[in-house]
């Protein structure tokens, strides 16, 4: 494949720290983590968006913390840090003329506040409340290919987890995870690289040379019709068999 056209960023782990803040609001790390997992489980199931902000005060309630958790997760919304690589990394690909894109699980206010920490003003930006479903929903890949007018198989998506990398890779896109805060493989995910840091993820792509298109294996996928990379026909089943009934591909 040629370099892409298009690299797509999570925002809320892979380009922003807003695993701190969270460990911050919950008053230690381990309740932080334990409150934000849970949240993440309930992005994954509840199907059709619901309001960002009723799944965290649904995942503070249940995960035993203070209800003013949620409050205070929002007033300090404006602190979220990037990642101290992330200026340098999207000049140089801004600089190659690349698109840059964010797919993001939250509301269109907090993802537009979270984007503005970055530093720079992206091409296109898609957030769950956008796209009707929070990721690893289809939806939420294909309404970001829509926004930046490009195909998924011209798209380079840096997935934040590993949820990310079934749902972005069965979309058709080739996917590296920045796994900055050391999260959990789930069964089938199979990016093609992973990295702790931003550029250690995105190495090869960066000062990238070219590769040529025999390079890359694919395979005819059945239910689009389309020439997938391997890595993304082999998550497309394995993604739908780990979702729910109610956001099944």
């Amino acid at each position: 494949m040629s370099f892409p056209k298009a690299v797509v960023f999570d925002l809320l782990t892979a380009l922003l720290d807003s695993w701190s803040l969270w460990n911050t609001v919950a008053g230690s790390e381990s309740a932080g983590r334990s409150w934000r997992a849970l949240y993440l489980e309930l992005t994954y199931g509840c199907g059709p968006y619901r309001p960002y902000e009723e799944l965290v005060t649904e995942a503070t309630i249940d995960t035993g913390l203070h209800s003013s958790a949620a409050l205070s997760l929002r007033a300090e919304w404006d602190n979220l840090t990037p990642w101290p690589e992330v200026s340098d990394v999207l000049s140089k690909l801004r600089a190659r003329g690349v698109r840059l894109g964010v797919v993001t699980n939250c509301s269109i206010e907090l993802g537009r506040r979270a984007a503005d920490r970055c530093g720079i003003s992206f091409d296109a930006m898609v957030t769950a409340e956008e796209a009707g479903f929070y990721k690893p929903h289809p939806k939420a890949y294909s309404r970001i290919c829509s926004s930046l007018g490009i195909d998924a198989s011209d798209v380079l998506f840096v997935a934040g987890s590993s949820a990310d990398v079934l749902g972005a890779a069965a979309a058709g896109m080739q996917v590296v995870w920045h796994n900055r805060v050391n999260l959990p493989a789930r069964p089938g995910s199979t990016p093609l690289r992973e990295g702790w840091t931003l550029d250690e993820a995105l190495r090869g792509f960066i000062g990238y040379t070219g590769m040529e298109s025999s390079e890359i294996s694919t395979r005819r996928c059945i239910s689009t019709g389309r020439d997938l990379p391997e890595t993304a026909f082999a998550c497309t089943k394995r993604l739908e068999l780990s979702m729910p009934d109610s956001v099944r591909i």
